[in-house]
């Protein structure tokens, strides 16, 4: 490789500064979804087209290799490099609906899940639905041609694309939708133009090659380049449109793309049909797409073993005695429940004709379909979740004609058991013939990687026997490309090279992916993973956690924390103790100090990680005596504490900023970013205090008013000077409107849930006030007889963690914690009287509210503030953490960077959310007082 001109690069993109060269940011973003792993020299986040193109002409001038990197996603090597890495997550997050919801234009950075949450509201959708939509995207969707689980080859990429917008290697840039876009190729690239005219004939002239590319591409097919553009289309500019489908960032950059979409259809029914063994599941394919199946998953008896060990599997599976049984979850999808229960009728009539191994019906319940299609996701999750400590999870698809589906799995099985891999699940869409493996191992020693390549070998002609793709939705990557050329021949095959040629002379695109001669290439560079942390060592680097965290954009996500972590330890144990030195030196700041520890990654793991786990721990380890001893004091006289801030707020509240700044700067830069809160104007002043009388008679329930109320007075109300009341009156008063008595324990202001210790990592002071609050929460409740109603999502999260370790003694019960919201649904909203609502409510849930599945009655709640309640596309995290946004607003600023926009384009008459720090850092955010719901509420209805 040609050594790196790092000045050449810089001055190729508007900004130089994008273009880093740290360890960190280098080891953080080396690490796809797949089993490779390289080092880049740089990594570039790239603002625009002109950028791409800049530094496409400086990688060709220099002959350094150049890897764009979106969602990282892909599991086949095609977004790692030792060359350039070109970060478009980022920048590139536009969409523009087109034609009432009938076309959208996208970018690159854009999500799958972002994309049809957009088009929801014009009752359409994307029409590819790779199972990775939550944190895959258009880059890499149509990079990989990607398809999914219903889409099959109608409605995949390549089928729904109308146009795009390609920077070619060479820095042109060609818009296919353009009017004039056949003479612009022509004119500025007219080698390119004139090649694709005569592959196109080269092609159709051979009936070889044009039987052997309609085999291959009648069935899901993403090995090598899209060969059948060259079939299905005459213009040139059409043809380099669909060949850029497909090619993996190997022959240019797709700055946006339009797309036709497809109907979003709202009913749906499911049932799991459970099979003697794989053939008979495959015989009944053929009835079963009949009548008119949208979904068709395969699970093998493995994969029904591991799915009884699921927690809520249904009984179905649950109660069978598995042999060699198979099972096809099939789900059908209508747009009326008229239509669907058409559908349903037809797939029972034919269900008696099966032999089926247990009953089976199909049904349209929410809860039982979660409950069926949690089976078919979880096993993933399972197999990859449990492998030993320091493996690596390899996932393989492959796809063959549907007749041989059920062969080549029981081929499949018998080279598992041949190799010793155990625990090999099959699973995937059976309607297209597509299934997908596992393979857990280290792939590090010599005998791992020499049965690895055995397997392999054994594989590839097992698929190619049976008239398979070695790759159906995965890409071909690094994984298969020392295979193209078995699988399509040699004249396909150059065919192949000499478009790589054309649209990319000096090879510098993505090298190795797609096409390689090294017939040992899928054997180089396999990722190691050693243990660095029992809470994250589980982490397959799927990247599911990043679009939810609120710090992607700033610093790091949860898979970067946890890569860069082991890459500290692989250079420990390297002997590389400068870059140990290097990597620790920046990760304090990129991982501790700006982790929200809000837990939304855990909600998107598909193994459960919640990496906000570690940096508690990690904040524990950091911690010294000093600061532990000072907060175990201050848990032992939290009343002082919160009273002393609230009046320190109400002091400052009054002061002018130009007074308050600059000594508040200067303590942060001597005692440290990370201690001193940094003050804004925004922030109200102090709070009052919680205690309240104790009631006569009868109560009904506990009320454990949220200590940052006191620290952080009532937002205000309409004009900017006016003074709300807060939560807890809001609360007091509601409950006493429909007749509910509320007790608020003794000594509450010394009491908290707990969560400031857990956060910083404070484990003394963390015991200290556990310990206070159970005893006090023991004695209001009189052992567990009331609830516990608590006013701020994240310290209803907080205490329900605290009464995890109590366990009731002999005549207690279990303390039952219950958010302010639900108890609002639950015991106040259906006896209110009438009252008028507001026209329109930005609504932002907390990352608490998520966790703790608070979000649907949280909407209920909006629903009786306003007639219409907005919740951003954008939503997420707002990053304010407690004092975390205090501590480092910049993360709360780029955590709500574009939701901030979107609540401004909403224009609503009132915002709330259903916690006192998110509605901080919302009102920062946005300039409009956030509230909890329950004031508006009060207000409304009184």
């Amino acid at each position: 490789m040609a050594s790196l001109d790092l000045s050449s690069f810089r001055a190729a993109v508007q900004d130089p500064a994008v273009v880093s060269t740290r360890a960190i940011d280098l080891h953080a973003n080396a690490h796809d979804a797949s089993h490779f792993l390289l080092i880049p020299q740089a990594v570039v986040t790239a603002k625009s087209a002109a950028d791409v193109g800049g530094l496409l002409r400086a990688s060709a001038t220099q002959g350094v290799p150049l890897t764009f990197r979106s969602g990282g996603t892909s599991l086949s090597g095609q977004a790692v490099t030792d060359g350039i890495l070109v970060d478009v997550r980022r920048n590139f997050r536009d969409i523009e609906v087109l034609d009432d919801g009938g076309r959208v234009r996208v970018q690159p950075g854009v999500t799958v899940r972002a994309l049809n949450a957009r088009l929801a509201r014009y009752g359409r959708k994307f029409g590819p639905d790779p199972a990775s939509e939550a944190a895959c995207t258009i880059g890499g969707v149509v990079a990989n041609n990607s398809s999914g689980m219903n889409c099959g080859t109608v409605d995949n990429t390549y089928r729904t694309l109308e146009s795009l917008t390609v920077v070619l290697p060479s820095g042109t840039v060609i818009d296919t939708g353009e009017s004039d876009a056949e003479q612009k190729l022509r004119t500025l690239e007219p080698a390119l133009y004139e090649g694709l005219v005569k592959l196109a004939e080269r092609v159709r002239n051979n009936p070889d090659s044009v039987r052997r590319i309609r085999q291959q591409f009648s069935m899901k097919n993403t090995m090598g380049y899209g060969l059948n553009s060259l079939l299905d289309f005459r213009n040139p500019v059409d043809i380099l449109a669909h060949l850029i489908i497909g090619s993996e960032g190997t022959l240019g950059f797709v700055a946006e793309a339009v797309f036709r979409t497809i109907p979003r259809l709202q009913h749906a029914a499911a049932g799991l049909l459970v099979f003697p063994d794989l053939e008979a599941a495959n015989a009944a394919l053929p009835a079963l797409v009949e009548t008119g199946a949208a979904t068709i998953e395969l699970m093998d008896a493995l994969s029904l073993k591991v799915g009884q060990t699921l927690k809520g599997t249904p009984a179905v599976v649950h109660d069978i005695a598995v042999q060699d049984h198979a099972a096809l979850l099939v789900e059908y999808s209508a747009g009326s429940a008229a239509q669907l229960e058409e559908l349903q009728a037809g797939g029972s009539e034919i269900l008696t004709g099966f032999g089926l191994s247990a009953p089976a019906q199909f049904t349209a319940d929410a809860r039982e379909r979660s409950q069926l299609w949690q089976l078919r996701k979880g096993l993933y999750a399972s197999v990859a979740g449990a492998r030993p400590q320091g493996t690596t999870a390899l996932l393989e698809d492959i796809v063959v004609p549907v007749p041989v589906l059920g062969r080549t799995c029981r081929g499949l099985i018998g080279l598992f058991e041949k190799y010793g891999y155990s625990n090999s699940v099959i699973f995937g869409h059976a309607k297209d013939g597509n299934v997908h493996f596992m393979l857990t191992d280290g792939f590090a020693s010599t005998s791992e990687l020499d049965r690895y390549s055995a397997f392999t070998e054994d594989m590839v002609d097992l698929v190619l026997a049976e008239g398979g793709s070695l790759k159906a939705e995965h890409g071909t990557g690094r994984v298969m490309a020392p295979f193209v050329r078995r699988q399509y021949g040699d004249e396909l095959y150059d065919v192949m090279r000499t478009i790589k040629h054309l649209f990319d002379p000096s090879g510098m695109l993505n090298p190795g992916v797609v096409m390689e001669e090294d017939p040992m290439a899928h054997l180089r560079h396999i990722k190691t993973t050693p243990p660095v942390a029992e809470e994250v060592d589980r982490c397959v680097s799927c990247g599911y956690c990043e679009p939810v965290c609120p710090s992607k954009d700033i610093t790091l996500t949860p898979r970067q924390r946890i890569v860069t972590l082991r890459a500290i330890e692989s250079a420990r144990l390297a002997g590389d103790m400068a870059l140990v030195k290097e990597l620790e030196r920046d990760y304090e700041y990129a991982s501790v100090d700006t982790c929200a520890v809000d837990g939304m990654c855990q909600t998107a793991c598909p193994v459960d990680i919640n990496t906000g786990s570690l940096v508690k721990r990690l904040r524990r380890n950091d911690a010294g005596k000093l600061a532990n001893g000072a907060w175990n004091a201050a848990a032992k006289h939290w009343e002082g504490v919160t009273r002393g801030a609230a009046l320190a707020l109400t002091v400052v509240d009054k002061l002018p900023s130009a007074v308050v700044t600059p000594p508040n700067k200067a303590a942060r830069a001597v005692l440290g970013a990370d201690t001193v809160p940094l003050y804004s104007p925004e922030l109200p002043g102090g709070g009052s205090a919680r205690k309240r009388p104790i009631p006569a008679g009868h109560v009904d329930a506990v009320y454990f008013p949220a200590c940052v109320n006191t620290m952080f007075g009532a937002a205000g109300f309409d004009s900017p000077g006016a003074t709300g009341r807060g939560v807890q009156y809001s609360l007091e008063q509601l409950s006493a409107r429909v007749g509910l008595t509320l007790l608020v324990p003794q000594g509450i202001d010394g009491l908290c849930c707990g969560t400031p210790w857990s956060s910083k990592g404070m484990a003394d002071g963390q015991e200290t006030m556990r310990a206070k609050t159970l005893a006090a929460l023991r004695q209001a409740t009189r052992d567990g007889d009331l609830p516990i109603v608590c006013d701020a999502s994240s310290c209803t999260e907080g205490l329900r963690h605290a009464v995890e370790s109590d366990v009731p003694a002999e005549g207690q019960l279990p303390l039952r914690i219950v958010d302010a919201v639900d108890f609002a649904v639950e015991r106040i909203l259906p006896c209110l009287p009438e009252y008028q609502r507001l026209g329109s409510l930005a609504l932002h849930p907390t990352c608490s509210s998520t966790r703790m599945g608070l979000n649907d009655a949280l909407s209920v709640v909006a629903g009786a503030v306003a007639d219409r309640v907005d919740i951003p596309e954008n939503w997420g995290c707002c990053a304010f953490a407690g004092d975390r946004g205090m501590l480092h607003p910049e993360l709360t600023a780029s955590a709500t960077a574009r939701q901030a926009t979107e609540v401004a384009d909403m224009r609503a008459a009132a915002h709330a959310s259903c916690n006192r720090t998110c509605e901080l850092g919302m009102t920062r955010a946005t300039g409009s007082q956030y509230r909890h719901v329950l004031e508006l509420l009060e207000e409304l209805s009184r």
